[in-house]
């Protein structure tokens, strides 16, 4: 037994370090004062400077961030209305070509989904006329569809385990279905609701291959500018960015821990 849990503690540490070591140096890194990625010259902030005077990063971060913003808050909203009616309506025709096509955008591959919906504008913009060009609006579009997805499989997880006797109570107290829902169930998913938003502002902030499809000039976001600077070679700012992007992402996942950790205590 004491060999089993040796070796077990062994592949876990071994795992985590193979995940996490290579993210640790490129985070030490960006504090290098040397333009060579691979060779340590000193401790100097000097490469976030940098970063910050650079226009394209800058213009490329403000379109990313507005686009996960708009795309996670729609999905969000979008994806609730689904997982209600899978959970609250019980069966009813075609429930099974719902729950089918809100699983589907999870397990297919980006390439596909970022070639059928930029067929998709070119089908729409040759019969109606709108969207005319490729840019924000078809980003958004694109992956709120995306993300959508993964909102309702949460927020459908955690309907499905919500006592239903305090909304019928409620019912039977005279609350319409309207208040029932603003009152009682909407403070209840409230934890869920803000960490499938988090996702799915993660997941838009940090899409390549859909954006690459469906975005038009001058609509580029950070991921496609990052991408673009890597293709000849790392520079240090990327560190820099790229170590930003994890703090914030990681800033987000521990509130979102935080909140879930709460909301258990309480149902406690």
């Amino acid at each position: 037994m004491q060999k089993t849990g040796f070796f077990m503690r062994f592949i876990t540490v071994l795992g985590f370090v193979f995940l996490y070591a290579p993210i640790l140096s490129l985070v030490i890194y960006s504090f290098n004062e040397s333009r060579l990625v691979t060779v340590w010259g000193g401790f100097s902030t000097k490469w976030y400077g940098e970063l910050l005077k650079d226009p394209q990063i800058l213009s490329a971060a403000w379109i990313s961030l507005k686009i996960a913003f708009t795309s996670a808050s729609i999905a969000l909203v979008l994806g609730t209305l689904t997982a209600l009616v899978l959970v609250r309506f019980g069966r009813f025709r075609l429930r099974e070509l719902l729950n089918g096509m809100i699983t589907a955008p999870l397990v297919m591959p980006e390439v596909i989904t970022g070639l059928s919906l930029l067929l998709l504008f070119v089908v729409m913009e040759s019969w109606l006329g709108w969207p005319s060009q490729r840019g924000f609006t078809t980003i958004v579009i694109a992956h709120t569809t995306f993300c959508m997805a993964f909102v309702a499989v949460i927020i459908e997880s955690r309907l499905s385990d919500m006592d239903e006797s305090i909304e019928e109570a409620a019912g039977d107290l005279g609350a319409r279905p309207v208040r029932v829902f603003f009152d009682i169930t909407l403070p209840t998913i409230a934890p869920a609701l803000v960490s499938a938003w988090l996702l799915a502002f993660t997941l838009s902030l940090d899409d390549l291959v859909i954006a690459s499809f469906v975005s038009g000039p001058g609509s580029s976001t950070l991921p496609m500018v990052v991408f673009s600077k890597v293709r000849l070679g790392v520079s240090p700012d990327v560190n820099a960015l790229a170590t930003i992007m994890i703090g914030a992402i990681g800033l987000g996942v521990v509130i979102a821990t935080i909140l879930l950790l709460r909301q258990e205590k309480r149902a406690e």
